[in-house]
């Protein structure tokens, strides 16, 4: 018996995430009571996907549920992607999956067995109503939890839908595998997710873009229109077999977050509580998982109490929420990155077969290179033979990349990133820089650039800022420049310039980013007379046409001393609310003259400024130009947006767009994550063809290589880790054991090129 007395636990919801925690409840020794309004027999899709993880979970909780499951499972390994009528199997994967009424059914046996009631066809009381009367009520009422939206107040939910309908669909057949086939039709690109879950049964998910859907004419179709439409388009896969459907209809997918997920006695569980893409799993493992974390924070409250007493219920819901919330901001990241993919599938088809797939495989990013080279190395090492790997040793990040007449040895970029280290406030760089950036060459990147480079005394963000517009400042910067082609040979080195606009005059970061400074303020300018932050940073002055000209021709002339000091590559500085950010964004260019309005007129100043640049900038060294793809704000730069900025500098010239996000207006909203800004390098790469530069967060060699081979990047931007480990180039190819052209070790380090052996070992 535990120590604290037993509980009366009232379960809203009779799907699968409520009904095994009132059987883990119950086994636990309390009383329980679920509310289901459906019948027994009711449910709706076809089979449920349980990870091993999850099943591992089962097994440590419940020994006879989890026997009851292995009889029941279909298992397989392969994925088996059809990309234009080629066939393309990965294999090493790892499913196990049934059907959801057996489920159910193996669920209600346990309950009943252990003593809980089930209560069919019988709608719940209110969660305030059962709360009065019950020690703990589990709200496992599904996507549109009436618990939920009661207590909205207390939760705080924010639903979120995407941008496509799907519809759960089933075959009378077992596929052989995990399927994804793409179908191109004259109303769009429609998709198909299978697998099966018994011997003969499978279950068909096709989804499509809402514009698709609608041209398709999908919205007018009931559902036994809509499954004979699907099977017809699918027919090949289907083998000319029928689909049918079980109360199905075409819906949207919606994302379901709360910033609590429990209010006093009452907590959320499974899709009340959060929802992940269908595409990266089921939502049944993550409420079985739910069940299992809540179960086990009730047992623990429980025998913290003093014989007999209370248990402390909301301190264990606390327990039950840190400690799956961890785990499921994972997962739904996941998912997002997962749905987005599929979202914009049509942006993808045009790829090559093998790398289409890898694509796919890889776009949640819970699958990357390194692991699906462990799961199956002879497809993975296909995808790195077609990506032009020149051979098995050679991992992607070290492939070479040709830009103009600069060949970069690989494909790892050390981002710009500011440094405030000029002295005396003259811009300047001086011994700092030039340790730092030769640091950084020595340590094996393919190209290191300087953090934004001031092309004019009131072009500088902080007075800490380097500039190239006095002759001491292009002297200081050939020093440096010789150092890294002389000390570093091979390593390209990449100037990035640009105005600071409304974002200058303030104190170095450490003192307090973006506070205006104490003194010695200088003028700002820029697009529209915007304060960065208003009611504290000073209100700039809106260009006017002879000061567009001055600009220009500072950017020029400082592009012409780049070149006199031997820099590589020049990037022309085009994002995070600077000068000609600023005349990008619509949320910072209030403009009625030529400079302002549509699109075509808020690029006109940056593509002016490119174009002198560019005029002067030797014929052979490449040009890039770094973009905020989007603003994180309402009314900002859209995701199309986007891609016409990028195509507007490809067609004058840019070699390729380094694709960073935000810092255009104070008040915005990152989505921030592992990878988070490549979705939108992702965008522009596949629409345009254009090399894309992928920077934000991307912090490992397996990420990088990921990256590459899907083709989401051609080059990857990584700046912190660079500030951790100076060496994390030659690092990463000491971690894959390569030791190619592509990152020699200088020769007084080749003697540390091997990881020192640690401890004992």
């Amino acid at each position: 018996m535990p120590a604290g007395r037993a509980l009366r636990v009232a379960v809203v919801g009779g799907g699968p995430g409520g009904l095994y925690a009132a059987a883990l409840l119950a086994r636990q020794g309390h009383t329980v009571e679920v509310w289901e309004r459906g019948a027994p027999e009711d449910t709706f899709g076809f089979g449920v996907v349980l990870s091993d993880e999850t099943l591992g979970g089962i097994e440590r909780a419940d020994t006879v549920v989890y026997a009851a499951l292995g009889a029941e499972f279909v298992r397989w390994d392969d994925i088996d992607v059809v990309h234009r009528g080629r066939l393309l199997t990965s294999g090493g994967h790892g499913f196990a999956a049934l059907g959801r009424r057996r489920l159910l059914e193996i669920l209600h046996e346990r309950c009943a067995g252990l003593g809980v009631r089930l209560r069919f066809r019988t709608p719940a009381p209110a969660a305030a109503v059962l709360a009065a009367s019950y020690d703990l009520v589990v709200a496992a009422d599904g996507v549109h939890s009436a618990t939920r939206q009661s207590g909205a107040a207390h939760f705080r939910p924010t639903l979120t839908g995407g941008r496509c309908r799907y519809i759960w669909l089933a075959a009378d057949f077992a596929f052989d595998a995990f399927r994804f086939e793409i179908a191109e039709t004259e109303h769009g690109v429609m998709q198909l997710h299978a697998y099966p879950y018994s011997a003969d049964a499978s279950t068909v998910i096709v989804e499509m873009h809402e514009e698709v859907w609608r041209a398709a004419g999908f919205d007018l179709c009931d559902e036994a229109e809509s499954a004979a439409r699907c099977a017809k388009i699918f027919g090949e896969a289907l083998r000319g077999r029928p689909l049918h459907g079980n109360r199905s209809a075409w819906t949207e997918f919606r994302t379901v977050v709360n910033e609590r997920w429990s209010h006093d006695n009452v907590v959320l569980l499974g899709d009340a509580a959060h929802t992940a893409h269908f595409s990266i799993g089921s939502g049944t493992k993550l409420a079985v998982e739910d069940a299992l974390a809540l179960a086990e924070a009730v047992a623990g409250a429980v025998a913290a109490a003093r014989p007999g007493s209370e248990p402390d219920v909301p301190a264990a819901l606390a327990a039950y929420e840190a400690a799956r919330r961890p785990a499921v901001a994972s997962t739904q990241r996941a998912a997002a990155a997962s749905m987005r993919w599929f979202e914009e599938l049509a942006g993808y088809v045009d790829q090559p077969a093998r790398q289409f797939a890898f694509n796919l495989l890889t776009r949640s990013r819970r699958v990357t290179h390194d692991n699906l080279r462990l799961r199956d190395e002879r497809f993975t090492r296909a995808v790195e033979r077609d990506f032009g790997c020149p051979d098995e040793r050679t991992p992607p990040m070290f492939t070479p990349l040709k830009l103009r007449g600069l060949t970069l040895r690989n494909r790892i970029v050390v981002s710009p990133m500011d440094m405030y280290g000029a002295q005396d406030g003259d811009g300047t760089p001086g011994d700092f820089h030039l340790v730092h950036l030769g640091a950084r060459a020595l340590g094996g990147a393919g190209l290191v650039m300087t953090e934004m480079v001031c092309v004019s005394p009131e072009g500088r963000i902080t007075p800490g800022c380097t500039g190239l517009y006095t002759a001491g400042q292009a002297a200081a910067w050939t020093r440096i420049a010789d150092f890294v082609h002389t000390c570093a040979p091979g390593t390209a080195l990449g100037v990035q310039l640009g105005h600071s606009g409304r974002k200058g005059s303030t104190r170095l970061m450490w003192e307090g980013m973006d506070d205006p400074l104490p003194e010695g303020n200088w003028p700002l300018v820029a697009a529209s007379e915007l304060p960065y932050r208003p009611g504290v940073s000073a209100v700039p002055r809106a260009l006017t046409a002879a000061d567009l000209a001055s600009i220009r021709s500072d950017f020029a002339a400082a592009a012409v001393r780049a070149a006199d000091c031997g820099f590589d590559l020049l990037e022309l500085h085009c994002a995070h609310g600077y000068l000609l950010s600023g005349f990008l964004s619509p949320l910072t260019n209030h403009r009625t003259d030529a400079y302002g309005g549509p699109l075509e007129n808020r690029l006109r100043f940056p593509l002016e400024v490119f174009d002198a640049v560019r005029a002067v900038w030797p014929a052979d060294r490449p040009m890039t130009v770094r973009i905020s793809a989007t603003d994180w704000a309402p009314g900002g730069t859209s995701a199309q947006d986007a891609v016409d900025i990028a195509a507007a500098f490809a067609a004058h010239g840019a070699d390729a767009i380094d694709v960073s996000t935000g810092q255009v207006v104070a008040d915005e909203n990152p989505e921030y994550g592992r990878s988070y800004q490549t979705p939108y390098a992702d965008r522009i790469r596949n629409a345009l063809g254009i090399p894309v530069i992928a920077v934000g967060a991307i912090s490992s060699w397996d990420d990088v290589n990921s990256l590459l081979l899907a083709g989401r990047a051609d080059l990857c931007a990584v700046g912190r880790p660079h500030l951790y480990d100076p060496h994390w180039t030659l690092h990463a190819a000491a971690d894959q054991s390569y030791e190619g052209p592509a990152a020699p070790w200088p020769a007084p380090y080749r003697a540390g090129s091997r990881k020192p052996p640690t401890g004992r070992g």
